[in-house]
């Protein structure tokens, strides 16, 4: 399909024409949404959305507009936008473009948003008292909910963040109220890592790796944390503690068993925020966090497949009351939100921020919308069966391949809770060559080369040349490091909403052909990394690649 073209992301918050009121806020027109779809998809967030000037990829390599050759196994990361989520952005955009002609355009942006947080409580069964706060990625979230942690608790909190080895690259800084990039959502020029006024405190981290040889995960986790809350209140500090479920390699951490012993020793002292960023969890898992009072980050960019970024936080029914009736507000969060982004109810609250709509936020979510509805609209018995299927024939690929080691996921940990995520759903592996793994460099060099047609520089016959050329996204490479060892990096393949839903059929024989299928796919994705390795191919990965490492 043809393309529009799209702009980059640091300034596409300004692409829209926003004009500051006298009075501080600002004026959005019409022709604001007139702005071509690729351009408002990838607006109103930080530079990680920038496109290449070359390749016309965001720094995950995934673009503005539907690739369906691309395979996409990448869900831990980033997914290129489908067809059909792209779809439901330009209608949903040519269908507010048609109510701003009767009203102004912030108003009927607002009741959008609004209707959005309905269809969002409704996909995940919740509460109508559940609050969703929305936002340009999950990253901002982390800052959304430190300054409504701030305002519960009372106090500055000290944010204890669990896994901190295995979240965002951002959360160092977010959970210390810094910034976490050169820009904000909102066009801002800031200072990366400078304190955000009146966020900025402490943080302690909590790493998931345990130290004995292997990549697994501490033994002793329940117990740094406790120690860590212990020793925080013991200062005089009240604790935002971010809790992991799941992390980048799909690990979840503390345990309920430590948690109740939490919500034991220190009652109305700790805020339990959940990293929740990655969706994978069970929808009853995900109400049992808010029924015990815990925020919960989430993003529609992970495992549901939607473009990157949309992030939300989703507030328990009982802290909405106090959140309205907060009085001194740090004054560095009006460049992290605007008044659309909280809820409605919020009255006192939202009448301090700014009307600034954020077209490309809405856009992000409208598409990850899709997905989920796409998504829950399957029978659970099927989403599980086929995730179970998914994961039985990965693992055994992975364990047949000389060139990879798998690194195992959380083995007993799973109740009824996890529902179809009892199954693994990111299936984390190191590159070996000679028995040994191969350098981080050359991993991301992998990672780079499976995004492109390789075929050129595979060579060989007929059979290889075919493997090289189809091109493919895996999970970007997560950095481990270990105290005296030398640091190692995994890639990491993804089973998402996406491969459930394309998978589906009324009819069963042919469902477990589209099985088979994707299980295919991978093989293929494989055989491409044993060649790479094998060729030595990598150092043919065009060097204006946009993609980090």
């Amino acid at each position: 399909m043809r393309r529009e073209p799209s702009g980059m992301s640091a300034g596409a918050s300004r692409l829209s024409g926003q004009e500051r009121a006298p009075d501080g806020g600002s004026r959005y027109r019409l022709r604001d949404l007139f702005t071509p779809l690729d351009t408002l998809l990838v607006s109103g967030g930080d530079p990680r959305l920038a496109l290449d000037a070359s390749d016309r990829v965001n720094g995950y390599g995934c673009a503005a507009s539907p690739e369906p050759e691309i395979w996409n196994f990448a869900s831990s990361t980033a997914s290129t936008i489908s067809q059909m989520a792209y779809d439901r952005a330009a209608l949903a955009r040519e269908e507010l473009m048609h109510k701003c002609l009767l009203d102004e355009v912030e108003i009927a942006f607002d009741a959008r948003c609004e209707d959005m947080r309905d269809e969002l409580r409704g996909h995940l069964q919740l509460s109508p008292r559940v609050d969703v706060v929305f936002s340009p990625s999950g990253t901002d979230s982390q800052l959304h909910a430190l300054f409504l942690a701030r305002v519960l608790l009372g106090a500055p909190p000290v944010t204890i963040v669990v896994g901190a080895d295995q979240t965002g690259s951002g959360t160092t800084h977010t959970a210390r109220g810094h910034h976490f990039s050169s820009m904000t959502a909102s066009g801002l020029a800031v200072r990366k890592d400078g304190a955000v006024a009146g966020l900025a405190g402490a943080s302690v981290a909590l790493p998931l790796l345990g130290t004995a040889p292997g990549i697994a995960m501490r033994a002793d986790i329940d117990v740094a944390v406790l120690h860590a809350i212990e020793a925080t209140i013991a200062q005089g500090a009240p604790v935002l503690l971010q809790i992991m479920d799941a992390s980048k390699l799909g690990w979840r951490a503390p345990s309920a068993a430590c948690l109740d012993e939490i919500a034991r020793r220190w009652p109305r002292k700790v805020q339990i925020v959940v990293d929740a960023c990655q969706a994978r969890l069970g929808r009853r898992r995900l109400r049992s966090y808010l029924d015990r009072g815990y925020m919960v980050l989430m993003s529609g960019s992970k495992f549901f497949g939607g473009p990157a970024f949309s992030g939300a936080v989703l507030v328990p029914k009982g802290l909405s009351r106090s959140l309205d009736r907060a009085e001194g507000i740090a004054p560095g969060i009006f460049d992290y939100a605007g008044r659309c982004d909280w809820p409605v109810a919020w009255t006192a609250l939202r009448s301090r921020f700014e009307r600034r709509p954020n077209f490309g936020q809405w856009l992000r979510w409208e598409a990850a919308l899709a997905e989920i509805g796409r998504y829950y609209a399957v029978s659970g018995a099927f989403r599980a069966e086929v995730l179970a299927e998914l994961a039985a024939g990965i693992d055994s690929m992975i364990a047949l391949s000389p060139s990879l080691r798998a690194v195992p996921s959380m083995i007993g940990t799973a109740d009824a809770d996890d529902e179809e995520f009892a199954q693994t759903t990111i299936f984390p592996f190191i590159l070996l060559r000679d028995g040994r793994p191969v350098s981080i460099a050359e991993t991301g060099a992998v990672h780079r080369a499976l995004a492109h047609d390789m075929n050129e520089a595979i060579g060989g016959s007929a059979a290889d040349r075919q493997v090289a050329v189809q091109r493919c996204l895996v999970g970007q490479p997560v950095r481990l490091e270990r105290q005296g060892e030398a640091p190692q990096a995994v890639l990491r393949l993804c089973v998402g909403a996406r491969l459930v839903t394309e998978v589906w059929s009324p009819d069963m024989a042919q469902a477990q052909r589209n099985v088979q299928e994707i299980l295919d796919r991978i093989a293929h994705v494989l055989v491409k990394i044993e060649l790479l390795l094998d060729r030595g191919a990598v150092a043919a990965v065009p060097v204006n690649s946009a993609f980090e490492v």
